[in-house]
C-alpha cells in the first residue's frame, strides 16, 4: 500500500509533503504494491501509544479477561491508538498475578485489528496510603523484591514499568538496584518529599507517573517529586492533557523545564471512556463521570480520566497550545522510547510496523491503517 500527498511527520519531529510505502506489515522504502490512498494533504503520524490507561467502553484490564483486553484494544485502535500498556490498579497480589498471567496469555495470540498489547504499567501496589487517589488502600503493600519477581513472571516480561512509593519503604534503595535492569522503576502515588525522591531517581528510578497528580505540590520551598523530576535528566514523565487533570499554564510550563524529550502525553482513562455519563468502578471503587470528569463517589477525588489520548493530544495542541510537532512525538516517539519498543514503533520509518494515523486540518481523523491495513 502507499499513502500519496500526505504531510508525513518524520524521525526528525517534522512534517514534509511525500508517500509513504508499505508492505508485509512494515514501512518500506519502495513497493510494487498498487494499493494506494490519496491522503488529499492530511497529516500523516504514526499510531499513538498510550502507555498508562486503565480502560474505556466498559471494560477495564483489571477485568482480567481476555475479552477485555480484546474490546479495549479495538476500541483503541479505532481511535487512532495503534499500541497500548495499559496500566493496573492497587489490587489483591494473587489478583494481579492472575490478571498479568491473562495479558500474557493475550498477547500471543491478540487481534491484529486491535491496538497492539505491547506492555503494563504497574501503578501499584507499592504505593502511599497519603496519594492513594482512586487507589484502595487496603489492597496496598511495602516494595518486595519477591513479589515483585512474581508480577514480572506472571506476565511473561509483559510489565515494563512498576511504580512505587519510596518514603514508606525504608529499603528502597536496594529494591532500586536489583530491580532496574529488569524492569523501570517509577515514582507514583508517593508523598516523597524533594530529597528523598532525588535518592530514588539516583538509585535507578527513571519515570514518575501522572506528574502533578497522587504526588506533593510543587511549590516554592518543597518543590517536592516535581522538582527532583525536573533536576534529574534521565527521568521521564507522565503529563493527562484531558483538561481537567493540569491547567494549561501548567502544562506549557513542564514542557519550559524537562523539554519534550522526557514527557509522554498519556490518558489515564478508565472504563467510561467512550461511555454515556454514569456510574462506573475503578479498582473495586464507584466513581461518577459527568461530562469528561470522573470522581470518586466516597470522597470527589479525581478517577482518571475519560478522555482517549488521541483527544488528549488534540487538547494538548488546541487548548493548551503545545505544537502539534511536539504533542505528536510526546505520544509516539516517546512512549515508545520508555517501554523500550522504539526498533518496531512510535515513528514512519523502514522496517518499523506500519502504523498511520491520518488527520486533517483541524485534526479530525480521517483513517487508521494498522500493520499497513485500513481498519
Amino acid at each position: 500500500m502507499i499513502i500519496k500527498n500526505a504531510r508525513v511527520y518524520t524521525a526528525q519531529k517534522t512534517f514534509a509533503y511525500g508517500e509513504i510505502c508499505m508492505q508485509n506489515d512494515v514501512f518500506v522504502a519502495d513497493t510494487d504494491d498498487s494499493a494506494a490512498i490519496d491522503a488529499g494533504g492530511c497529516y500523516a503520524i504514526p499510531g499513538l501509544i498510550d502507555m498508562h490507561f486503565h480502560g474505556c467502553m466498559g471494560y477495564d484490564i483489571c477485568d482480567g479477561t481476555q475479552e477485555a483486553i480484546a474490546q479495549i484494544a479495538g476500541y483503541e485502535a479505532s481511535v487512532g491508538v495503534t499500541a497500548i500498556a495499559p496500566a493496573t490498579m492497587t489490587l489483591p497480589a494473587d489478583e494481579l498475578e492472575h490478571i498479568l498471567s491473562v495479558a500474557a496469555a493475550y498477547r500471543r495470540e491478540q487481534d491484529p485489528e486491535g491496538a497492539d498489547l505491547v506492555g503494563i504499567n504497574m501503578e501499584g501496589p507499592f504505593i502511599s496510603k497519603a496519594k492513594k487517589g482512586a487507589q484502595d488502600a487496603r489492597n496496598i503493600l511495602p516494595c518486595s523484591i519477591g513479589r515483585c519477581q512474581r508480577f514480572l513472571d506472571a506476565s511473561e516480561g509483559l510489565v515494563k514499568l512498576i511504580g512505587i512509593a519510596p518514603e514508606e519503604n525504608p529499603d528502597f534503595r536496594a529494591f532500586i538496584q536489583q530491580m532496574k535492569e529488569k524492569v523501570t522503576i517509577s515514582l507514583a502515588h508517593t508523598n516523597a518529599d524533594y530529597d528523598i525522591a532525588m535518592a530514588a531517581f539516583s538509585a535507578g528510578a527513571s519515570h514518575a507517573v501522572h506528574l502533578y497528580n497522587a504526588m506533593p505540590a510543587f511549590t516554592h520551598r518543597e518543590p517536592g517529586v516535581v522538582g527532583a523530576v525536573c533536576d534529574c535528566s534521565h527521568v521521564t514523565a507522565e503529563l493527562i492533557c484531558d483538561g481537567v487533570h493540569i491547567h494549561p499554564a501548567v502544562v506549557r510550563a513542564t514542557f519550559e523545564m524537562l523539554g519534550a524529550d522526557r514527557i509522554v502525553l498519556i490518558s489515564d482513562s478508565m472504563r467510561a471512556a467512550g461511555m454515556p455519563d454514569g456510574q462506573y468502578t475503578l479498582g473495586g471503587l464507584d466513581v461518577s463521570v459527568t461530562g469528561n470528569r470522573a470522581t470518586l463517589v466516597a470522597d470527589g477525588a479525581l478517577a482518571g480520566s475519560v478522555t482517549n489520548l488521541m483527544d488528549c493530544m488534540r487538547i494538548a495542541v488546541k487548548k493548551m497550545h503545545i505544537p502539534l510537532e511536539t504533542a505528536v512525538a510526546c505520544a509516539t516517539m516517546n512512549p515508545a522510547k520508555c517501554l523500550g519498543i522504539s526498533d518496531l514503533y512510535g515513528s514512519i520509518q523502514v522496517g518499523k510496523k506500519a502504523n498511520v494515523v491520518l488527520l486533517d486540518e483541524k485534526l479530525n481523523l480521517q483513517a487508521v491503517i494498522k500493520d499497513g491495513r485500513m481498519i
